[in-house]
């Protein structure tokens, strides 16, 4: 995957969580790197999908598996695989279903990118879970691993929630309060924020 340079706003986030957070602040010190986007579509909607609801491990063991069985990551390629062979790497019939829809929809140009690109955060949200099998968290992780959305909380993120579980000392899972509490608090850069708590749980970046 070729190197893609750190969003517009990256630099400036981290200074302004720095100030606003000092525990965040020592997280930040403490980690090289920075969001990573492969500017694919397609493959971020896929990997979104097959990590619905199961563990950053689980889902990159699926997802290497996915990898092998399509070759190359297209929506043509996804259409013609087999439902068996795709639920012969561990894949439910419901993501089956969902990965199938979401090859349509690319295949089709019914999904418009372009557009998204043009709406706000919550208007992209909105238009991307109106297709089966794109939930809210589905839609969030596109915003930031696809379209670097600087201010994305994803509320119900089981990573996100552990991290500040772990590193604020609170008790998991937290209340709708406390998340609320930390969403104003990094506005209007909560992506590099969940980015960071991501980091701090799992040395290795996730990516979507």
């Amino acid at each position: 995957m070729k190197k893609t340079k750190p969003p517009h706003y990256w630099h400036e986030a981290k200074k302004f969580l720095s100030k606003k957070d000092k525990k965040l602040a020592k997280i930040i010190n403490q980690y090289d790197g920075y969001l990573v986007s492969r500017d694919d579509p397609f493959y971020s909607l896929c990997r979104s999908i097959i990590g619905q609801q199961i563990s950053v491990k689980a889902a990159d063991s699926i997802w290497l598996k996915f990898e092998k069985i399509i070759k190359k990551i297209k929506p043509i390629n996804l259409i013609k695989l087999p439902k068996a062979k795709l639920a012969s790497i561990g894949l439910s019939r419901q993501k089956i279903l969902y990965l199938k829809i979401i090859a349509k929809e690319f295949f089709n140009k019914t999904l418009d990118i372009k557009n998204l690109q043009k709406m706000s955060d919550d208007e992209a949200i909105k238009s991307l879970v109106r297709i089966k099998g794109i939930g809210v968290w589905t839609a969030q992780m596109f915003l930031i691993f696809n379209l670097k959305r600087s201010n994305i909380f994803p509320f119900s993120d089981i990573g996100l929630i552990k991290a500040i579980s772990k590193n604020y000392k609170k008790e998991y899972p937290l209340k709708k309060e406390e998340l609320d509490y930390f969403k104003n608090k990094w506005h209007p850069y909560s992506t590099v924020a969940t980015w960071y708590m991501w980091r701090s749980i799992d040395p290795v970046p996730v990516e979507y």
